[in-house]
């Protein structure tokens, strides 16, 4: 028999009701301990362990540096106990000044770089100390100014804020991604937030507008340009959150475009290797090389080699739309109020609230320090009254086994004077002494005064903060780094622009392969082809337009000739480049001008003349320009010659040839066009009548008849025999030439 489990005293709690409980529990610590920062220091927690450990170890600025693997232990052992690795990380990014606009740490060693920020050293070989700037946090914190709370094992105590005396928060911004939220906070400029502080204080009711006189925009370490326009990055304030546009900042040095700074967290590396693929694949003709000069003097100094006479703004213009040159970064002011709430902020609210925040440090500090200037007096108070009985007072210490009750009740001493007397020495006996501690008690007397005063008044109290943070201002403060110029947005060149216009020969295979030769002069006919391939078609043109293809269910496609391969090799099947319809095969080519027309036509006798620029299609799967008949299939397109008269010549399988005037053909943009040459029947079967080409005839031309290996040749003069209006059945061609493969027209 089995015992059951006694569940006595056991709380009982359903799946849901636990599951959703553990996990708001477990969001909240995210939110709180690990991912936001605090609106007071502007720092998370293990940033702030860090910068608390430090000062405990005694890394100030003015201190020689330890090595960080020991700064780690201690955060990790007393404070934070988490992997030493992510410590260690969130160190190094207070110490990178690629990183913060303001670091908080001064280290020694390899700490990573702009173009690999993840490249640091291993804590044991670095070396660290506080920089002069984390002593605005850290310069209050004994002084009563913020709470205390019990590290993770209740054996120490941390500060639950660090008392800051700058809004390090907006001054060095933020990054983090909790359960259901994230925050991105922008770098600023300490000068400008401190202006925009004390305009603030002195107007309460100051609006966006107004602060936006004094804070511009954010400020990133790297420098660079933010081209957002003022009303977005108002907007941004305004609202709490947004999109900022980053660019890179250059110069122009002969034929030479130095980048000269980088948007906030790009690197260097990566931008060299974004331009060197488009250079290298072709696609930026205007740039011959670039190169990385960047050293000591000149941290980032990337160099692009640009082609003579080639538009340097125009060229950037390309660059910072398809490379990180130009970048945009999230801005979400959401951080830990004061009610220990995670909020979206607004500028004016988050400074409004570090204001409150620094007025109640202030207070507390105030209130500590005149605790201590009152205990002080008292203890001076009883040290005058034993200066001026001193004989009395050494008689009673002499003769009494407790002479402390009884100093208190001859001299009506407290407890606290009658020790501080007690405990003087001989040497302290002298009249001199005397003097200090009457000294000492107006000096004492005039600061409580002070300190009563500035805590009872507001006005004083406002002057003193602003008074602090126009010195620390002066202290760390320096000028601008990003500069807010409004662009328009930047535009890629043109497909045609970024090729060199050089004469090309597109050639198409009877099995659907595809290259582009250099030059005009080339014989398409007597190229190498694959086994069981040959030539099917040829048009001539420029690198720099676009090479079109017509498959046999009248679908037009388009790609740059520049693109194709060069004719050293076979070419490539286009049908891995296109997405033609399941049994269709490619039937000719087209390449031109935008104005350039081409005769299209089907072999069931039908066509019109069409523009290439009617035919432009960048979906892989084509565009339906000619409308072919089931059991049908286009013909190979010809080129129509600009300015010149020109006859329409087209053959049927069994030898018939009709020329006319083109001007009977009508110019579509699309559709099944008008009858060439009229061919009996309306089915397309093996054995029947069909259109086998046509083809356009310049005046004064030759039309060139195709039969196998021969070629036959018909002069314009001698064309009246085949002459007709469009759509008769046309002539026969002579016995033994009936059997045509193709036909082309030649100019004279």
């Amino acid at each position: 028999m089995q015992n059951s489990l006694n569940l006595e005293g056991v709380e009982r709690q359903s799946l849901r009701e636990y599951a959703e409980k553990a996990y708001l529990d477990y969001s909240m610590y995210v939110i709180l301990d690990r991912a936001l920062p605090s609106i007071g220091d502007g720092l998370k927690p293990v940033q702030r362990r860090i910068v608390y450990a430090m000062s405990e170890l005694g890394l100030s600025a003015g201190s020689k540096p330890k090595k960080s693997a020991r700064t780690v232990g201690d955060v990790i052992g007393k404070f934070h106990p988490h992997g030493d690795s992510a410590c260690y990380e969130a160190m190094v990014l207070m110490a990178q000044d690629f990183s913060y606009r303001y670091p908080l740490i001064d280290g020694q060693g390899n700490w990573g770089s702009t173009d690999d920020p993840k490249s640091f050293a291993a804590m044991r070989y670095t070396e660290s100390r506080l920089a002069a700037y984390a002593k605005s946090l850290l310069s209050e914190l004994g002084q009563g100014t913020v709470d205390w709370i019990p590290n993770f094992d209740g054996t120490l105590e941390e500060p639950a804020v660090l008392p800051a005396r700058l809004p390090n928060l907006l001054l060095n911004g933020t990054t983090g991604i909790a359960v259901g939220m994230s925050t991105d906070v922008p770098p600023h400029n300490l000068n400008e937030v401190v202006s925009a502080l004390v305009h603030l204080i002195d107007n309460p009711k100051a609006t966006v507008a107004q602060l936006m006189k004094h804070i511009k925009g954010p400020d990133f370490a790297t420098g660079g340009e933010i081209v957002s326009s003022a009303a977005d990055i108002r907007e941004i304030y305004e609202t709490g959150s947004g999109t900022l546009r980053l660019r890179a900042a250059y110069k122009v040095e002969g034929d030479d475009i130095v980048i000269t700074e980088l948007p906030y967290q790009v690197s260097g590396n990566k931008i060299q290797e974004q331009i060197a693929a488009q250079v290298t694949s072709k696609k930026l003709p205007q740039v011959n090389n670039i190169r990385d000069e960047s050293d000591l003097e000149e941290p980032i100094r990337l160099v692009i080699d640009k082609k003579r006479g080639v538009d340097a703004d125009q060229l950037m213009s390309h660059l910072f739309s398809t490379t990180s040159l130009e970048r945009t970064l999230r801005v979400n002011l959401n951080v830990i109020g004061l009610n220990g709430r995670p909020s979206l902020f607004k500028l004016v609210g988050l400074l409004s609230e570090w204001i409150s925040f620094r007025k109640e440090t202030v207070k507390r500090r105030l209130a500590h320090r005149l605790e201590i200037v009152k205990d002080r007096l008292h203890i001076l108070d009883g040290l005058l009254v034993a200066y001026l009985n001193i004989d009395e007072v050494i008689r009673i210490i002499r003769s009494e086994d407790e002479p402390k009750p009884v100093l208190m009740k001859t001299f009506r001493l407290t407890d606290i004077q009658a020790e501080a007397i007690l405990n003087l020495r001989l040497r302290n006996l002298a009249k001199l002494e005397e003097m200090k501690i009457r000294g000492e008690q107006d000096q004492l007397n005039e600061e409580r005064d002070v300190l009563e005063k500035t805590l009872k008044s507001a006005a004083r109290l406002k002057t003193l903060i602003k008074k602090e943070l126009l010195e620390d201002a002066e202290a760390h403060g320096d000028e601008r780094r990003t500069l807010i110029v409004e662009r328009e947005a930047a535009q890629a060149m043109d497909e045609t622009e970024l090729v060199a216009s050089e004469p090309v020969t597109v050639v198409l295979s009877q099995r659907g392969f595809a290259r582009a030769a250099k030059g005009h002069e080339v014989d398409a006919e007597t190229l190498s082809y694959k086994s069981g391939d040959g030539f099917l078609a040829a048009a001539k043109g420029r690198s720099n337009q676009l090479a079109m293809f017509i498959d046999s269910t009248g679908r037009v496609y388009s790609v740059m000739a520049g693109a194709l391969p060069s004719a050293r090799g076979q070419g490539e099947p286009l049908s891995g480049r296109f997405k033609p319809p399941d049994g269709a095969v490619f039937c000719g080519t087209m390449i031109g001008e935008p104005g350039q027309r081409y005769l299209l036509a089907s072999d069931a006798g039908y066509g019109f003349i069409a523009r290439l620029e009617d035919l432009v299609t960048r979906n892989r799967a084509g565009k339906a320009v000619l409308r072919v008949p089931s059991g049908g299939r286009a013909v190979v397109p010809s080129p129509v010659p600009p300015g010149v008269e020109c006859l329409i010549a087209a053959v049927s399988s069994i030898g018939r040839l009709l020329m006319f005037e083109m001007d009977e053909l009508p110019e579509l943009a699309k559709g099944k066009g008008l009858k060439l040459l009229n061919i009996p029947g309306k089915k397309y079967q093996a054995g029947e009548e069909k259109l086998v080409g046509a083809t356009v005839v310049p005046e004064g031309g030759d039309l060139k008849v195709s039969s196998g290996s021969r070629t036959m040749t018909i002069r314009w003069n001698d064309s009246d025999d085949y002459y007709g209006d469009r759509g008769l059945r046309g002539s026969l061609l002579p016995r033994g030439w009936r059997n045509v493969d193709r036909i082309a027209g030649v100019s004279p």
